[in-house]
């Protein structure tokens, strides 16, 4: 049986994956913080893993897991899944170098555009109209993948030297620092912040506290804007000074799913996943 694995930040990856699974026909898809992913993975022989692309790269929390873990990776047939804003160039080429590192056989990739996640950076933000549509084309992408991997002719999006070449060059050479280490760089506006705790229930890294009823950020951050795009008072900022709109997955996959519908608002983005930091995702 084929089991997903992704990390998701919004939402994208998270969808793109499981859409992927339903359209394979078996298994299903879990979370890396899921405590039952390790299980899954040693278990399973086949693995469809997705993660968003931040600055042309892994984020750091997926770059972790793998290496953390590489040794249950090893033997296991993995098409991967990664997810952008805009461009990678070898998104999942870099998740594909790690994984064999320790014997993993990678048998395809998938690159897929999703709406933006960077709420507080006005580059890349589009109308709900177009990021419906990034939503369609991606269903599209997922179910041509899919069955072209059950047939034995995956797709090898980003695997190859020419796309490795697009994705260091493109921006993985000026960049790379972003990604390399967790951010240190997460702002908290305390007379904003309301004290709720969402932002600590739902950070991946553990890196926010509360203290004295103020949401208060450590040096850990993954980037992946989870905390910014939940926020109900829209005190949190990591690369922008401002939130301009709170990006979360849901809001255009309910948009796209009932057109009539709103979301939570009509123009955001997110990036799951899939935010783009240059490009990426959540």
């Amino acid at each position: 049986m084929m089991v997903g694995i992704y990390f998701s930040g919004t939402g994208n990856t998270k969808y793109c994956v499981e859409k992927f699974m339903e359209a394979y026909g078996e298994g299903r898809a879990y979370s890396i913080e899921d405590s039952s992913a390790l299980a899954e993975i040693q278990n399973s022989a086949e693995l469809v893993i997705g993660y968003p692309i931040y600055y042309s790269n892994l984020p750091k929390i997926v770059r972790d897991f793998f290496t953390e873990h590489l040794a249950l990776f090893q033997g296991k047939k993995i098409f991967l899944i990664a997810t952008m804003g805009l461009f990678s160039g070898d998104g999942t080429g870099c998740g594909a170098r790690v994984l064999r590192k320790d014997g993993a056989e990678i048998v395809g990739g998938l690159h897929l555009k999703m709406p933006d996640c960077i709420g507080d950076v006005k580059a890349l933000k589009r109308s709900l109209a177009e990021n419906q549509q990034l939503v369609l084309n991606a269903e599209q992408k997922i179910i041509e993948a899919a069955g072209n991997l059950k047939q034995g002719n995956p797709p090898q999006e980003g695997l190859n030297f020419f796309y490795h070449v697009a994705g260091l060059f493109g921006q993985r050479l000026w960049t790379y620092g972003k990604t390399r280490e967790y951010s240190d760089k997460l702002r908290v506006d305390r007379e904003a912040c309301i004290g709720c705790g969402i932002c600590v229930d739902l950070c991946p890294m553990q890196n926010l506290r509360l203290e004295e009823k103020k949401a208060v950020p450590d040096s850990r951050c993954t980037m992946c804007y989870r905390c910014i795009s939940h926020c109900p008072t829209q005190a949190i900022t990591l690369l922008g000074g401002k939130v301009i709109e709170q990006s979360l997955a849901k809001n255009f996959i309910q948009a796209h799913v009932n057109p009539g519908g709103s979301g939570d608002s009509g123009d955001s983005g997110d990036s799951g996943d899939s935010g783009d930091f240059g490009d990426s995702e959540n």
